[in-house]
């Protein structure tokens, strides 16, 4: 038990570096995510024509914004929830 904790552990260690290693590619993986999920909730949300564009301009102002946040978000959580997907899958 204490042998496979540390394991886990190791795991986590990898992937952290992993995520920091690979940062510019999570960053443009959040960018893609960013553009299809926005058109995709807005074409959704707001039907008028007018609004859609003038909703979707304030979408692409605010993408700096999610980018940062996004990326602490998964700096900080991604590597102990892949952590414990990993770990759920060979238990």
């Amino acid at each position: 038990m204490r042998r496979e904790r540390e394991r886990m552990r190791d795991v986590q260690l990898l992937v952290q570096n992993l995520v920091l290693q690979e940062e510019t590619t999570i960053k443009l993986i959040i960018d893609c995510l960013y553009d299809v999920g926005s058109v995709n909730l807005l074409n959704t949300k707001v039907s008028w024509g007018p609004a859609n564009r003038l909703v979707k301009l304030a979408a692409r102002t605010s993408k700096p914004v999610f980018r940062i946040v996004a990326w602490r978000w998964f700096k900080g959580n991604c590597p102990a929830l892949i952590t414990n997907w990993l770990a759920s899958k060979v238990s």
